[in-house]
């Protein structure tokens, strides 16, 4: 059985069936051909972090492709009152066809795994995002960039270390610009360089976020503080001054370069309000194709369940 954790676990080959399955759905979807590839199906939906765009896309996708989601709050389920992970995943994953999971510490992913009888999808952990870089790569796709230059500015965290995955299995470039003190987990890197060398990707770190984005062809950051990093705001806000993506980052990189981020965005703080709105097309497309990209994922895993 396979389970979506993190991108290190596949091939390019495999990531790119992913992509061509969201393609595929977007395109009957766009066209009202809802294609019941997981008729009668249920996705268990757990949530220990909040969200807006998880849980709309995911609920969404699953009823889209003939099946159920169910909402599942940790304050809601015995999970929240101290069930054991793996009790949790041993009941629920008996009753459900897949388990979606947005939550803390990737070993909490990693637990439920192993003692689930059906596939997870990382909804989001404190490592890794793999559900929106796919979504990024998909979207990016979409406007014609096939094998674009990536530039990331700022904090190295979940959304830094998928993009170092999926760059570093497709032998993308990607570079990385953070603040001193705030860089990607030491190991993570280390596992992405060893693709790196067998897929041919180019990936460059940096603490000055205007070499980083010099003539590349996508600039893409995220907020700088995170869930559960509310007390660290002010110190982080020193920490990162100087990579707001304003129109004069935005300068140095080419003519042609789109801006991404994965929302919610805090305008003033890690993007000016004039480079989102200027985007804002580009936002917005990336966040409507978490629903196709996430029934491309759902799909690919039912297909290859029994591997």
């Amino acid at each position: 059985m396979r389970h979506f954790l993190t991108l290190a676990d596949f091939t390019k080959e495999e990531l790119i069936e992913m992509i061509t399955l969201a393609q595929k759905i977007k395109e009957q979807t766009k066209k009202k051909q809802f294609v019941p590839y997981l008729e009668h199906q249920t996705l268990g939906m757990i949530f220990e972090k909040s969200s807006t765009r998880t849980r709309v896309s995911f609920e969404t996708g699953i009823y889209q492709l003939g099946g159920i989601g169910l909402f599942l709050s940790s304050n809601d389920i015995q999970l929240g009152r101290g069930e054991p992970m793996k009790d949790t995943a041993r009941v629920i994953s008996r009753m459900v066809d897949m388990v979606m999971i947005r939550t803390f510490e990737q070993s909490r992913l990693d637990e439920f795994s192993a003692y689930s009888q059906v596939p997870i999808i990382n909804g989001l952990s404190n490592e890794y995002h793999p559900v929106q870089i796919m979504t990024d790569y998909f979207t990016l796709l979409e406007l014609g960039f096939t094998d674009p230059v990536v530039a990331y500015v700022g904090d190295g965290n979940n959304i830094a270390h998928s993009w170092l995955m999926l760059a570093s299995k497709l032998g993308l470039e990607l570079r990385i610009a953070t603040p001193i003190g705030y860089e990607c987990q030491q190991s993570i890197v280390d596992e992405a360089l060893g693709f790196a060398k067998l897929s041919g990707a180019k990936i460059t770190f940096y603490n000055d976020p205007k070499e980083a984005v010099k003539n590349v062809d996508v600039v893409i950051t995220d907020t700088w503080i995170s869930m559960g990093q509310e007390s660290e705001k002010e110190t982080k806000l020193k920490a990162f001054d100087g990579y707001m993506v304003d129109d004069t980052m935005m300068s140095f990189a080419k003519s042609s370069a789109v801006f991404m981020h994965c929302l919610p965005a805090y305008r003033g703080y890690e993007v000016s309000e004039e480079v989102f709105e200027a985007h804002s097309d580009t936002i917005f497309l990336e966040a409507e194709n978490r629903l196709h990209a996430q029934k491309g994922i759902m799909v690919w895993l039912d297909n290859h369940r029994n591997d």
